[in-house]
């Protein structure tokens, strides 16, 4: 059973994203207990190939996919084959203490916008905050250009040369809770990602509300 599972994972015949049938599905598929398909599916999510989300089921897990942030969440979600949409909820300006504080900007404006795998509801939230000078200061009235986060840091002449990522957890707040389709206080992963440009001026600063079932972080260190 767990073979099978595993070659139909990695084969892409079950692609990720999708939901695995029940237990009792799966107890009657291959005629064991239920007690061995658990022992089975915990096997298969400690290989990162599944996730288990309690009360709702088992997915095909997005682990082990490399994604080009270059390109922004969404897009590389999309081609690395997942049904991903994204959905632009405001863009306004705003201001922040700590990055004016850090990069003496005073304004900025703030794009949120809701990530949804069409399989099983919301996965994410994420908040950018860009510098609001020249044309940027207009996207409130003028929008992105081509509905790209990228592309508009691009064309204002804005490009990532360094940078930091913090990663922690944070619970959702009543707002998050609800545009996420959980519950207040339940946690998700919070990744700060800050770019900045070969000069050392900030680029973007992306606040990330990750859902803990689908995303995962994986660091690397010393030689291969």
């Amino acid at each position: 059973m767990i073979a099978e599972l595993t070659e139909q994972i990695r084969s892409g015949r079950l692609a990720r994203g999708e939901q695995l049938p029940g237990e009792n599905q799966i107890a009657e598929k291959y005629q064991v207990s239920r007690g061995t398909v658990r022992s089975a599916l915990s096997e298969l999510q400690r290989q990162e190939l599944i996730a288990t989300r309690s009360g709702v089921g088992s997915f095909v897990a997005f682990d082990g996919v490399t994604l080009d942030q270059t390109v922004g969440w969404a897009t590389a979600l999309a081609d690395s084959g997942f049904d991903v949409s994204t959905e632009l909820l405001s863009i306004e300006r705003t201001a922040d203490a700590e990055l004016t504080e850090r990069f003496g900007l005073a304004e900025f404006v703030a794009i949120r916008r809701l990530r949804r795998d069409r399989a099983v509801g919301p996965v994410s939230v994420e908040t950018s905050l860009i510098p609001a000078f020249g044309e940027l200061s207009e996207l409130p009235e003028r929008g992105l250009l081509d509905d790209s986060i990228t592309a508009t840091l691009l064309s204002a002449g804005l490009i990532a040369g360094a940078g930091d990522q913090r990663i922690g957890t944070h619970p959702l707040s009543a707002e998050m809770a609800a545009l996420l389709e959980r519950t207040e206080g339940e946690l998700f992963l919070q990744a700060v990602r800050t770019s900045v440009s070969a000069e050392g001026e900030l680029v973007e600063q992306v606040t990330s509300l990750l859902d803990p079932d689908r995303f995962q972080f994986h660091l690397t260190f010393g030689r291969p």
